[in-house]
């Protein structure tokens, strides 16, 4: 379950409180506090066998003396009554409960433990439950305070997720004496029921909520977080922070929350691959909540300083160059405006030095000039107390026009008690301001880094260039190496799995012996290298397995005595099994490289890129990302290492051919996608340079059970299909990513009327948020299949899509179809869209519905053909309903 009934814990109509007490500081005494001085309007009913009235309402000795079935239950009881307590509210009819009670690990009898007893009472009923072992929930909007918090919370725009109590209390105590107001507070405790995902995909669709902050711990269902996250991240901010980024954090979350942590790179790649925004530390993220409700959107990354003395401005400076910001460079226009107002002191750059007696009006001035140049997308504005100026009369002057900006103002007020008025006087303006130069602009970089990953969730990537790719022929060799017992490939097996794959390796062969490896030689042409070949050696170099430049016959005998030798003294329980002889690659001023498969237990394969060598794990620069990989992904996974640096042109050395880095990167994304029994992979190194990639050398590790699936299903290419339609052969399969540019042709040949009926408005271009949406699906949760034909000397074409998204409890499926306008009436849309109910049913959906313009006669023919019922038009638009068959 996802979504279902999550609406009755924000907006309940009635609330019941079941373990309330008189005692005070108990957890139900505290409950009631909070429900009654929160203001909820609706009836509350306390259940208590033991009183007959608290806090002045009357109590109730059992549930079935409710005088109604409660919308959300609050339990409170002991351990061993909650599955009792949940199954009696199930069968009322309440549909959600929040569980505090901790303690549930307990048997509960028939070899169940408590938690389990409650999670089996609650199913039949669709009950859904918070908790066990949670502080409660707010809704500021509903004025509900469920909870045993401190304090309440004011209503606002930004939901708050926790898997800690503890933050949840800290946040609501720090967000009150900021005037901070939130749409949702929920701590998950224990995530029995309702867990992350849930929440973000409920609050993606929350009208309340314009942001998400998250506090995690560990991650359950990979998968379902991965959809749930992508899917809230498109349309709001989502900033996360995670624990146990340290081996003895992880320990200590895995204690508090019963979940375990993932490894914290592969946590980094997943929150980036969803469009979230990860922080650091419990400061971060409380700023962040301050500049998500305070703050615009940022547009660029160009900031503007004004400071009225220049430590400050070096400061902030400081902290930009650290964190990888971008200090605004001011042109001759704004330097002349700015000095028309401030002395000839000033520092006739950014930062904008004002001087430390600066007035009100002065820095009213030099706000002013950079809120209207085009040379900044953000102004932040540093003061420094003096007893020349009044720093809340400075404030009062600034607040105005920061709040009229369409530009994010960010202000630092230094200082304590003097600067306390003036962060009051922003503070009632709801401006963003900082206690230091260096969290103010860590709060400006969290906004830019949030626009960077939305940029790159939004960019179509190209198409994938080179050679095809076999992967019968690699699953063969990997089915052949499992049968065999073999659970290291050897390096000529990894590099022929490579070769499949389209990937350029250099040319290596087998011998058995010294004879074969001469006449191998010979065959290649020397020099060559020539290595060692075990079953029981993965790193060969460590034992003196390989030797360079070998120069001839006399050469070659004399480094295979060596490396037998080597391998008797270093490992002599080893096996040599012969060696692998392959050419020389001469490739001067090459950058090695390395490229790899892991397999993480909790988001199952990623994929590896950094510097390689033989020094590969002390120079520890690599950046990891979830499969599968486009090439603005691989784009992205490159430019997060040192070694990107050292890729472009370095004195006399040519920049390395990126495109075919990317192209590899992809194809090693799409092999740990299709071929899952791989395990590990290492291409090391992988030399780049002008003229291409080359894998010198490759390591496979096999699992014959395959590890845990991937986080992110890959593209479903058992749904490729090929059809003969008006007497030529096209193909229907699912979108891609790459199809960005043929989506847009196929666009612009649809008929204005065409777009209206397919957009419900007239539309003359697709933005790139929108090409995003069409084409950079989840094949979890959506499926959007498109007939293409092959044009001759041209990109394959685009002819029609037919589309279903489903809703997060996979129950219904919205579905569009539309056909190139040129096409109508010959039979198209019908074969689309008998492809996509057959899709339909094998995921389990039960209904696909979807609205058709009342005049759009051809697809209310066609539904009507395909079973759908039409209802009853209202606004111009026609209800369609089709119910799926169940077998």
């Amino acid at each position: 379950m996802t979504i279902r009934n999550l609406k009755y814990f924000f907006a309940p109509r009635s609330v019941a409180l079941i373990g309330v007490s008189d005692r005070a500081g108990s957890v139900g005494a505290t409950v009631l506090h909070n429900l009654m001085q929160g203001g909820f309007k609706g009836p509350l009913y306390p259940v208590n066998p033991h009183h007959r009235e608290l806090a002045g309402l009357r109590c109730y000795a059992s549930l079935g003396q409710l005088p109604e079935s409660p919308d959300l239950a609050v339990i409170c009881t002991p351990p061993d009554a909650v599955p009792d307590v949940v199954a009696e509210l199930g069968k009322l009819g309440t549909r959600a409960a929040i569980v505090m009670t901790a303690g549930l690990d307990g048997q509960a009898g028939g070899g169940r433990t408590i938690r389990q007893a409650m999670l089996d009472a609650a199913r039949p009923h669709l009950l859904r439950i918070l908790g066990p072992n949670c502080v409660g929930l707010l809704s500021p909007h509903a004025k509900l305070n469920a909870s045993f918090a401190p304090c309440g919370a004011r209503p606002g725009r930004i939901a708050f997720i926790s898997q800690s109590g503890a933050m949840v209390t800290a946040m609501l105590d720090w967000a009150g004496a900021r005037g901070i107001g939130f749409s949702a507070f929920v701590s998950l405790g224990d995530c029995s029921d309702v867990d992350v995902a849930d929440m973000l995909d409920y609050l993606a669709g929350d009208v309340h909520t314009d942001a998400i902050l998250l506090y995690l711990e560990g991650i359950g269902n990979a998968r379902k977080f991965m959809s749930a996250a992508r899917s809230a991240a498109r349309g709001k901010p989502v900033l996360v922070l995670k624990a146990g980024r340290a081996p003895a954090g992880a320990r200590a979350a895995a204690t508090h929350t019963g979940a375990l942590a993932g490894a914290d790179l592969v946590c980094d790649a997943a929150f980036r691959r969803a469009g979230m925004l990860r922080v650091r530390n419990a400061e971060q993220l409380f700023e962040a909540a301050a500049t998500l409700a305070l703050s615009r959107p940022v547009r660029g990354r160009r900031l503007g300083i004004i400071t009225n003395g220049g430590g400050l401005g070096v400061l902030a400076a400081d902290a930009m160059a650290d964190g990888g910001g971008v200090p605004a460079m001011l042109g001759e226009e704004t330097i002349e405006a700015l000095g028309r107002g401030l002395p000839r002191t000033w520092s006739q750059a950014n930062p904008v030095d004002i001087i430390g007696d600066a007035p009100a009006a002065r820095y009213a001035h030099a706000l002013a000039v950079l809120l209207a140049s085009g040379d900044t997308d953000a102004v932040l504005v540093l003061h420094a107390p003096t007893a020349i100026v009044s720093s809340a009369d400075v404030a009062r002057e600034l607040a105005p026009l920061a709040a009229a900006a369409s530009k994010p103002v960010l202000f630092c007020w230094m200082g304590g008690a003097v600067a306390g008025a003036a962060r009051t006087v922003f503070s009632q303006a709801a401006l963003p301001v900082f206690d230091t130069p260096e969290s103010a602009v860590e709060a400006f970089l969290q906004m830019v880094r949030y626009a960077d990953s939305q940029r790159l969730l939004l960019e179509s990537p190209p198409p994938l260039r080179g050679p095809g790719v076999d992967a019968g022929a690699a699953r063969a060799l990997v089915s052949r190496m499992l049968a065999d017992g073999v659970s290291t490939a050897p390096e000529a097996e990894a590099k022929a799995i490579l070769s499949a794959y389209g990937i350029p390796t250099v040319d290596t062969r087998v011998a058995r012996n010294t004879d074969e490896a001469l006449a191998m030689a010979a065959d290649i042409g020397y020099p060559v290298a020539v290595k060692l070949r075990s079953p029981d050696v993965s790193h060969k170099s460590d034992v003196g397995g390989v030797v360079l430049d070998v120069a001839g016959p006399q050469a070659l005998r004399a480094a295979l005595d060596a490396i037998g030798a080597s391998l008797a003294l270093h490992r002599p329980d080893a096996r040599l099994e012969g060696y692998t002889v392959q050419a020389m690659a001469r490739r001067p001023g090459a950058r090695e490289l390395i490229v790899g498969i892991g397999a993480d237990p909790l988001f199952g394969p990623v994929v590896l890129f950094g510097h390689g060598g033989v020094a590969v794990e002390a120079i520890s620069d690599q950046s990891i990302a979830l499969p599968p990989l486009n090439r603005v992904l691989a784009a992205d996974l490159v430019a997060r290492t040192r070694v990107a640096r050292l890729l472009g042109a370095v004195r006399q050395q040519p920049a390395a051919d990126m495109e075919a880095l990317y192209d590899v990167l992809v194809r090693v994304a799409q092999l740990a996608a299709d071929i899952p029994e791989i395990a590990e992979l290492d291409i090391n190194p992988l030399l780049a340079d002008g003229d291409g990639v080359l894998a010198l050398d490759a390591r496979i590790r096999l699992n014959p059970t395959g590890g845990a699936r991937m986080a992110i299903v890959p593209y479903p290419q058992h749904l490729v299909q090929t059809h003969v339609w008006q007497d030529e052969r096209i193909v229907i399969r699912p979108i891609r990513p790459e199809d960005g540019a043929a989506h847009v042709a196929f666009f612009h040949a649809l008929t204005p009327e065409d777009v209206r009926f397919r957009m419900f408005t007239s539309v003359t271009d697709l933005t790139p948020a929108q090409l995003a949406r069409f084409t950079q699906i989840d094949y979890a949760r959506e499926m959007a299949l498109i007939a293409v034909r092959d044009v001759a000397g041209g990109e394959p074409e685009t002819l029609g899509v037919a589309r279903v998204v489903a809703d997060p409890d996979n129950v219904d499926g919205e579905f569009a179809v539309v056909v190139r306008s040129g096409l109508k009436g010959q039979g198209l849309g019908r074969l689309l869209m008998q492809r996509l109910i057959a899709y339909a049913q094998d995921s389990g959906l039960q209904a696909m519905t979807g609205v058709a313009l009342y005049d759009n006669e051809r697809l209310l023919a066609l539904a009507r053909s395909l079973g759908f019922t039409c209802g009853r038009a209202e606004g111009g638009a026609v209800p369609l309903r089709l119910e799926l068959r169940r077998d």
